[in-house]
């Protein structure tokens, strides 16, 4: 993907382009409105009760038909659009009959069926537009989704951002907030084990790459609340992804002046072996540099990641993950001017720069997980991972600002340049941070199903250890005068009296910290289906435990025992309309991890207990076409009560926490999707969200969390031209009203209560598809040895919105007012892509 900001020097402007862009984007919303019949395609691998491929397997729809091969792999064209019911059959085992299954145009589907010996099975499956209508209120999104949505930081989150109920306001980082939670309370895992993220980022141009390629994932869900006890304690949202077990060889390579990126599959002769292995690289400097701060910046992102499967027999398989990361961040500041204020009093920040920082993340991961089935009812898994991390902040900078006035001058020569600048002060910002973590785990799971009932089991055994020195301080010259932090023993009364107590920073950290962690935890849920006339329902109770116990060097230990019941309820009514309904209700209390330990001035409060959160969810799907076009509508209503709140604050991607329990709070809000073919052949959604999340801190009252981002839209749209069905156009758009965090450092939360700017973004992708599942050409062309081969264009931040995540707090030497001026995020970058697969 080679990127270039804009403007460019090309014989075309930047209007030029954007005008361009607008055309061409109104001509498919016109262009799409004509719908053309086309097929969609079902894919996958027919395996045995012993997982072995069955090859020659008949597979029936209407007029089509297909088999699978001697790897027991299979494609099949089936018409797009409509209800189709798909037949496997195989001598000696039972037909699997899959009913209602409707793909939108050009859309693959995979279906990986269990094929066993005797009478006839139905798969029990309805697929709408956007996958199987899932009872467990878990989103499921396409993976090929994931890689084709453009992004400033494309990937799996990206995606997520999308959606309701999720939110956050930075392009370049891959964190999020679910609900009025925040980015540490998101469960992530992979194949089953949960993976971790660097622990001292505090800048989202730093973070570089997510921990989950894309490009290596098979199916991807995710639930914002209400989740089953199988997974984890955490209390805001879980995202569960599986990387995918290659059936073939295959090559996958994108580059780009953005990065570059590789993806290789490989499968034995025998099946019994196969490997996944990802490279990736990423520079971010196009679009820091595209920032209003004028820097030299050198980031460079680094990343492999290898999932290797060996199976024994047809009962044992051993599977293996493993990550390896390191994240490079030196960046030297030169100067910055920033415009603000209003047309009647234009203001401008200028900003000097002096040193430089230097960052460094690297981290390790491994996992080795074993898989038993010991019959056709039951099967075990065994799972030992390690996780470490290495994480280095040096940096000494030097601003000296001035605060001046902008020259509006229409016909001048200076027009927005500052002028009548006046000094007024000099900040200095130094650090030494070095963390070494060390994160064990081993886990035991189990699953028993028997007709549709199912009992699942884990209990997992996790050692924390972490190595924390923490050295850094702010000096702050406002004014003529050095700030001093807000101590009884630094107020005075100058100039009129003298004071001469010593220069000390306006903020500073210094602690070194060992804290080492052990856990127990478990789980066990049962579920069911039923029938209940000719009504559907489906049930999930589940509880977890945990105890925890938490050994700091210096002070004493603290343990703690938390119980959390959880229970999903799902009926599916007999009526005419296809409507789902959910309710949810839960508990979910999150152990302190080590930052949460850590408060503000480096020190470590080992009694710092549990939080806790009650969810209740009420869901509906409902399922319908229109225009001859499937649509999905799901809505839902949450409430969650939280207690032993430990309160944070938020700057770029930091938390801090105040490293105590000593507030409650609540969130609820209302989640709506729409999703479907809105043009034939090409998934889209509209999303709709509102929050309201407050805490009340020291029985102070109610105030808004740092998360309170009350109005949230999101749109993505995908279309084609008829005529070229092989052109196609991508588009997200975001738009999140802004949260809390318009205020000094260390302001009283309950005095300052300003919020930063909207947040609205565009996003624009167009490719060419030259070869893929539904474009294959004969032997004598070119590309035919291509299984993948598109090229095209992106445009990040389409429309130019000045955006921002931060403000600089800024004091006027003249009338001693304090400006809030924004830090604002990236411009327009424009962005060409290609990426093939052979």
């Amino acid at each position: 993907m080679l990127a270039i900001q804009l403007p460019l020097n090309i014989p075309f402007s930047e209007n030029n382009v954007l005008s361009l862009a607008k055309s061409l984007l109104f001509a498919f919303l016109i262009i799409s409105s004509v719908a053309i019949s086309q097929t969609a395609t079902i894919s996958g691998i027919v395996l045995d009760e012993n997982n072995n491929p069955i090859s020659d397997v008949n597979i029936t729809c209407k007029n089509a038909g297909t088999t699978t091969n001697a790897n027991g792999t299979y494609i099949l064209q089936i018409i797009a659009d409509v209800e189709n019911t798909i037949t496997f059959s195989h001598i000696g085992h039972k037909n699997i009959i899959l009913q209602k299954i409707i793909l939108t145009t050009n859309e693959t589907f995979e279906f990986n069926p269990v094929m066993s010996t005797g009478a006839i099975q139905i798969a029990e499956i309805i697929v709408s537009p956007s996958g199987t209508k899932n009872v467990e209120g878990i989103v499921t999104i396409p993976p090929e989704l994931v890689r084709k949505i453009p992004g400033a930081n494309a990937g799996v989150e990206n995606i997520l951002k999308l959606l309701p109920g999720v939110s956050f306001n930075n392009e370049l980082s891959t964190q999020y907030n679910v609900r009025g939670g925040n980015f540490d309370e998101n469960l992530v895992y992979v194949n089953g084990i949960e993976v971790y993220r660097p622990f001292l980022i505090r800048s989202a141009q730093q973070e570089g790459l997510s921990f989950v390629n894309s490009n290596l994932v098979e199916n991807l869900k995710f639930s914002a609340g209400g989740f089953q006890a199988k997974y984890g304690d955490k209390l805001s949202s879980v995202l569960d992804i599986n990387y995918k077990t290659p059936t073939s060889f295959s090559l996958q390579v994108a580059g780009s002046l953005l990065g570059a990126n590789t993806t290789l599959e490989t499968v034995s002769k025998d099946n019994n072996f196969t490997s996944l292995t990802g490279f990736r690289y990423r520079d971010n400097s196009i679009f820091i540099n595209s920032q209003q701060t004028r820097t030299n910046v050198n980031p460079t992102f680094i990343d492999a990641q290898s999932y290797l499967t060996y199976r024994f027999s047809d009962r044992f398989r051993l599977n293996f993950l493993g990550n390896f990361a390191i994240n490079n961040y030196k960046n030297k500041p030169l100067n910055r001017q920033t415009n603000f204020g209003t047309i009647a009093e234009p203001r401008a920040l200028l900003v000097f720069y002096e040193g430089q920082e230097s960052n460094r993340y690297q981290t390790e991961f491994g996992a080795l997980k074993a898989d038993f089935v010991l019959n056709e009812k039951t099967k075990l898994d065994f799972t030992a991972s390690v996780y470490h991390t290495v994480e280095e902040e040096f940096s000494d900078i030097i601003a000296r600002y001035e605060l001046g006035d902008v020259d509006t001058n229409l016909g001048g020569e200076n027009l927005g340049e500052a002028t009548n600048s006046r000094g007024i002060g000099a900040q200095q910002n130094r650090a030494r941070n070095i963390l070494d973590a060390l994160i064990l785990n081993i886990a035991h799971g189990g699953n028993f199903k028997k007709e549709k009932s199912s009992l699942e089991w884990g209990v997992k055994f996790t050692h924390e250890d972490f190595r924390d020195q923490l050295r850094e301080s702010e000096f702050i010259d406002s004014a003529g005068f050095f700030i001093r932090p807000s101590e009884p023993r630094f107020i005075n009364n100058q100039p009129s009296e003298p004071f001469e107590e010593d220069i000390v920073s306006f903020e500073s950290a210094r602690a070194t910290n060992f804290v080492k962690t052990n856990r127990i935890s478990g789980f066990l849920q049962y579920s069911d289906q039923k029938t209940w006339g000719n009504n559907k329902i489906y049930y999930n109770l589940g509880l977890r435990a945990q105890h925890y116990t938490i050994n700091p060097e210096e002070s004493s230990s603290n343990n703690q025992f938390i119980f959390s019941p959880r229970a999903q309820f799902a009926i599916k009514p007999d009526w005419q309309k296809d409507m789902l309904f959910r309710l949810a209700i839960g508990s979910y209390q999150q152990p302190p991890f080590y930052r949460e330990l850590r408060a503000v001035n480096g020190q470590v409060n080992a009694n710092v207990e549990a939080q806790k959160s009650q969810h209740y969810v009420l869901g509906n799907e409902y399922s319908f076409n229109f225009s001859n076009r499937p649509f999905t509508i799901i809505s839902e209503v949450y409430y969650k009560n939280l207690t032993n709140v430990n309160t944070y604050t938020i700057e770029d991607v930091r938390l801090r926490y105040a490293a105590n329990n000593n507030a409650e709070a609540f969130a609820y809000g209302f989640d709506f999707r729409l999703n479907g073919a809105f043009v034939p052949g090409a998934e889209s959604w509209l999303s709709l969200g509102y929050l309201r999340t407050e805490e009340n801190i020291n029985n102070r009252g109610y105030i808004s969390r740092p998360t309170d981002q009350r109005f949230k839209f999101g749109l993505l749209f995908q279309d084609y031209m008829p005529t070229i069905p092989n052109l196609k156009l991508y588009l997200n758009i975001v738009y999140n009203t802004g949260v809390p965090g318009g205020s000094p450092n260390n302001a009283d939360p309950y005095q300052f209560q300003n919020r930063l700017r909207d947040y609205r973004r565009a996003d624009l992708g167009i490719s060419y598809i030259f070869a893929d599942t539904e474009n294959t050409h004969p032997k004598s062309h070119w590309l035919h040895r291509f299984k993948e081969f598109s090229m095209g264009f992106e445009i990040f931040n389409l429309f130019n919105n000045q955006n921002s995540i931060t403000n600089t707090w800024v004091r006027d030497a003249d009338t001693q007012r304090q400006f809030a001026v924004p830090n604002f995020l990236t411009s327009r970058i424009l962005n060409l892509k290609f990426n093939l697969r052979i």
